[in-house]
C-alpha cells in the first residue's frame, strides 16, 4: 500500500513539471517575451501617474492662488484681527472748579481690577472666586451686573470688577496672578471730591456704568464714545453736563498674543479730554451754609438776583459722594436710605413746602396789577377772616388782629387777614395765573435734572388729584401760602429774584463757563440765560417799588417781623419771613409746639436780599420743623449776607452814599440807602 501511494505522488509531480515546460516553449521550443505589450502597459501607467501629479499640482497651485491672491484681503484682515487690536483710550474727565478756581471735583490715580472677557474662562466663576480671594464684598446683584457688562463688551474691552484696591489686595492678586490669565490690575484716574459732603447736591457724582446706562447710551448713539469708560455722571452737574465733561475717546492699536495680552503698541490716537467747568458757587459760602445749619434739616440758597448765578446751594443733611465713585456697598446705601434726615433728597430742588407768608410780596403784585388793591386803600385786620355765610374762622397769627392796614403795613406785619381777603376777592383762577407767571408749578430751568415741580393749585389740579371740585374755602389759605400750594425753595428764590430785580426774570444756574484744558486761551463756553431780557408783565413798573418797600419795612420798619435779626446791619436789606404749618390746628385750639411730634412742628422760612436799591445777593432759607421764620430762619439769612458782603466781597456796592427819600403809602416817607 505504501509503495503504491508513493508511486502516485511521483507521477503527479512529473505531470506538473511537463505542464510548466510546455507552457514556456514556442513552436520551435524557444521561449518568447511580449515586450511591446509590457511597454504599452508601462507607458499607460506613467501617463496616468503624470496626469495625476499634474492634476494635484494644479489643484494645489489653484488653491494657493485663491488663498494668496483672490482672498488675500480677507485673510490678511483676519490675521491682523487675531494679532492687532484697537483698544479705546479713555479721555480725562473735566475738572470742576468753584467761582474762585478752587477744585471741587478732581481726578486722582487709583489701581483697579479689570476682567477681559474670554470664551475659555467663565466670567461669573472668575468674579466669584476673586470676590472671595480679595474680599471685594460684591453682592449677587453686583456680580450679575458685571456679567451683563462683560457680555455687552468686546473681548478686549475690560470690565472693572473692583476699584481703589488696597496694597494688601494688590499683593494678594500678584501671588495668584497665574490663576487668572484674563484679569489684570490697571491704573487710571478716578473721580475724587475733596470737599466730600459740602457740595454734593449741586455737583452730584459719577458712578459705575450700569445696564440702564448702556441701554440709554446705545439708544442715543453715544455708546461708541464710552468704550473703555467705567463711570458716568449720575446726579447734579456731573450728569447734566456729562457730554462736556466726558470728552472724546481715543484709540490705541496694539499687538496681542493668543490670550489677549498686549505685546506692543503700534499706533496711538490720543483722546480729547473733557472740558473743565467753572461753577458759580463760592465754596467758602457753601461751607458756611453747612456750618449754620448744623444738625437742622433744611436748605440754604444764595443767588446773585440780577444774573441768576447761584452762590450757595446747600441741602442738609448731605452725604459723601466718594462712596458712590468707588462703588457704594449695600450696607452703606441702606444706611443712607434709612437715615431719619433723608440725605439723598435735595431739599433745594426736590423738597415740597408750603411757602407761607414769604409769598405776600408776590401776591401784592397781583393785587395791584388787577386793581384789587391800591397803595392808599385800607383794610381793617381783625383777629380772623370769615367767608360770607360761614362760621369758619381763618385766624390771623396775632390773636387780637392788627387794626387798620395799608399794603405796606400788611407786608411789614405779615397780616394774614389782609391777604385772606385779597385771595378771596381775586379767586383761584387769577391766583393760579400769576403764580404761573412767577414760575410756581414748573421747572426753574436750573442746570441739574433733579427738580420737583411743586403744586400750583387750580380747579383742574384738584379735580385731577382728588376727584373733587374747588371750594371757595380752598382759596382763602392760598393767600398766605398755605392750603394746597407747595413749592421748592429754588422756585421761591427765583420768584423773589423777580421782585428784587423790579420785574427782570433770570434763570438760576450753576455753570459759569466751560474751558478746554489743552487750550485755556481759546474761546470758552459761557452759560446762556434763556430768560435774558424777559420781564414780568405788569401795567405799571411802580408796583415793584410797592412790593420791595413792604419787604424793606419787614427788616427796617418799627414793626417789621425781621427787624431784630437785621438790627445794626451795615447795609440796608429787604426780606420776608414765613412760618408754614405742617399739620392743621383745629378751630378753637392754639399752636403749641411742645405738644406736637417734632415732624409736625412748623417750618421756618425767610427770603432776603441786599443791598436794597441794587441787590448783590438774595438768600432763601427753609428749616424743617424749627418754628417761626422770623425767629429761626431770619438770623441765618442775616449771617449769610454778612458773610458775603462784609467778609468775602467787601469791596462791592454796599448802598447809596446819600439816603434817598421814598414814600411808603400811608406810613409817610422813609430814607432809603
Amino acid at each position: 500500500m505504501l509503495f503504491k501511494r508513493r508511486k502516485k505522488e511521483r507521477a503527479l509531480f512529473k505531470t506538473e513539471k511537463k505542464r510548466r515546460h510546455s507552457h514556456n516553449q514556442g513552436k520551435g521550443g524557444i521561449s518568447v517575451r511580449n515586450t511591446e505589450y509590457e511597454n504599452l502597459i508601462f507607458r499607460n501607467r506613467m501617463l496616468v501617474c503624470i496626469f495625476g501629479v499634474i492634476l494635484m499640482a494644479g489643484i494645489l497651485f489653484a488653491n494657493l492662488y485663491y488663498l494668496q491672491i483672490v482672498s488675500y484681503d480677507d485673510y490678511s484682515t483676519r490675521s491682523n484681527e487675531n494679532r492687532i487690536r484697537v483698544l479705546p483710550v479713555v479721555p480725562q474727565r473735566g475738572i470742576i472748579y468753584d467761582r474762585n478756581h478752587v477744585v471741587l471735583a478732581d481726578n486722582r490715580p487709583v489701581y483697579h481690577l479689570v476682567l477681559f472677557p474670554h470664551k475659555d474662562y467663565s466670567t461669573k466663576d472668575t468674579i466669584e472666586r476673586l470676590n472671595t480671594l480679595l474680599d471685594l464684598s460684591l453682592s449677587a446683584r453686583e456680580i450679575n451686573n458685571l456679567v451683563y457688562l462683560a457680555r455687552t463688551r468686546n473681548r478686549f474691552n475690560g470690565v472693572e470688577i473692583a476699584e481703589a484696591l488696597s496694597d494688601k489686595q494688590i499683593s494678594t492678586f500678584a501671588v495668584n496672578r497665574h490663576l487668572y490669565p484674563n484679569v489684570q490690575i490697571a491704573a487710571n484716574l478716578k473721580r475724587f471730591y475733596p470737599f466730600a459732603n459740602i457740595a454734593t447736591h449741586a455737583i452730584g457724582y459719577v458712578s459705575r456704568i450700569n445696564q440702564q446706562d448702556v441701554e440709554r447710551l446705545t439708544a442715543e448713539g453715544k455708546i461708541d464714545n464710552y468704550e473703555g469708560s467705567l463711570a458716568i455722571g449720575k446726579l447734579g452737574i456731573e450728569k447734566y453736563y456729562e457730554d462736556l465733561l466726558h470728552g472724546t475717546t481715543g484709540s490705541r492699536e496694539v499687538e496681542v498674543d493668543s490670550h489677549g495680552r498686549v505685546i506692543r503698541t503700534l499706533k496711538y490716537n490720543p483722546p480729547k479730554p473733557g472740558l473743565d467747568l467753572t461753577l458759580t458757587i463760592d465754596i467758602r459760602l457753601q461751607y458756611y451754609a453747612q456750618e449754620l445749619l448744623g444738625n437742622m434739616r433744611g436748605a440754604i440758597v444764595a443767588i446773585e438776583p440780577n444774573s441768576g448765578e447761584l452762590l450757595a446751594f446747600y441741602s442738609n443733611p448731605s452725604y459723601d459722594p466718594n462712596l458712590f465713585v468707588r462703588g457704594i456697598r449695600s450696607s452703606e446705601y441702606a444706611k443712607l436710605l434709612n437715615h431719619p434726615g433723608k440725605p439723598l433728597i435735595n431739599r433745594v430742588t426736590q423738597g415740597g413746602y408750603a411757602p407761607a407768608s414769604t409769598v405776600k410780596p408776590l401776591l401784592t403784585i397781583m393785587g395791584l396789577n388787577e386793581g384789587l388793591i391800591t397803595t392808599t386803600s385800607t383794610y381793617f385786620g381783625g383777629p380772623a377772616f370769615m367767608l360770607p355765610g360761614s362760621t369758619h374762622r381763618f385766624r390771623d397769627w396775632r390773636s387780637w388782629g392788627h387794626g387798620w392796614l395799608d399794603i405796606y403795613r400788611a407786608i411789614e406785619l405779615s397780616a394774614d387777614t389782609y391777604f385772606y381777603d385779597l385771595a378771596y376777592r381775586a379767586g383761584i383762577d387769577r391766583i393760579h395765573q400769576y403764580l404761573d407767571l412767577f414760575g410756581f408749578g414748573k421747572s426753574t430751568g436750573i442746570d441739574i435734572n433733579e427738580e420737583s415741580l411743586g403744586v400750583n393749585p387750580s380747579r383742574e389740579w384738584k379735580q385731577r388729584r382728588f376727584k373733587d371740585r374747588w371750594h371757595l374755602g380752598d382759596t382763602v389759605p392760598i393767600g398766605i401760602g398755605q392750603g394746597y400750594w407747595t413749592t421748592t425753595l429754588l422756585q421761591l428764590v427765583r420768584a423773589h429774584c423777580i421782585v428784587a430785580n423790579s420785574g427782570q426774570e433770570v434763570t438760576p444756574h450753576l455753570l459759569k463757563f466751560a474751558r478746554n484744558p489743552l487750550n485755556p486761551h481759546a474761546e470758552t463756553i459761557s452759560y446762556q440765560d434763556s430768560l435774558e431780557g424777559t420781564r414780568f408783565p405788569v401795567k405799571d413798573q411802580s408796583y415793584w417799588d410797592v412790593s420791595r418797600a413792604g419787604m424793606y419795612l419787614v427788616v427796617n420798619g418799627p414793626e417789621g417781623t425781621g427787624r431784630r435779626a437785621f438790627y445794626g446791619a451795615k447795609y440796608k436789606a429787604a426780606g420776608k419771613s414765613g412760618t408754614a404749618q405742617v399739620v392743621a390746628i383745629k378751630q378753637g385750639q392754639k399752636y403749641d409746639a411742645s405738644k406736637l411730634r417734632a415732624e409736625h412742628r412748623d417750618n421756618a422760612l425767610f427770603v432776603a436780599f441786599a443791598p436794597f436799591r441794587h441787590p448783590r445777593i438774595l438768600v432763601g432759607i427753609i428749616l424743617e420743623n424749627e418754628g417761626g421764620g422770623s425767629a429761626k430762619a431770619a438770623p441765618l439769612a442775616r449771617r449769610m449776607i454778612d458773610k458775603y458782603l462784609l467778609e468775602l466781597y467787601p469791596d462791592g456796592y454796599m448802598g447809596e452814599t446819600q439816603p434817598v427819600e421814598q414814600k411808603f403809602g400811608l406810613g409817610g416817607t422813609v430814607l432809603v440807602q
